[in-house]
């Protein structure tokens, strides 16, 4: 266990650091609120509607596309790292299962699943 202290003591710095700093600009910092302070602001464009508007299904299912081909790039670097142990086996593993990452992406790509229409 008093491997592990050196390890609490930074957490604690850490965490002390953070709540010091929070506290410290909450007390010291200048507080002039403005209308144009206090107002939403995103990307330059003034906020209409409520925030409780519904999204289309096409953004999450875009979103959870990417996340999938996303982490099939992911699985490419470790493959990468230890290519030359792996061989033939590894290499004929890997065009596998690009292969299979092709045939679903011109799956979708076909459904119109990557369309904003």
């Amino acid at each position: 266990m008093i491997n592990y202290l050196p390890i609490l003591i930074l957490f604690i710095i850490a965490v002390g650091f953070a709540v010091t700093n929070i506290g410290l600009s909450a007390i010291l910092g200048p507080r002039r609120p403005t209308r144009e302070k206090l107002t939403p602001y995103e990307c330059g464009i003034e906020p209409v509607g409520t925030a409780r508007e519904r999204f289309s299904v096409k953004f999450y299912l875009i979103a959870m596309l990417f996340v999938v081909f996303d982490i099939e790039v992911i699985f490419l670097y470790p493959w990468a790292v230890v290519f030359k142990s792996l061989k033939l086996f590894g290499f004929i593993e890997m065009l596998t299962f690009i292969g299979i990452m092709l045939v679903c992406y011109f799956y979708i790509w076909k459904r119109g699943g990557l369309e904003w229409d």
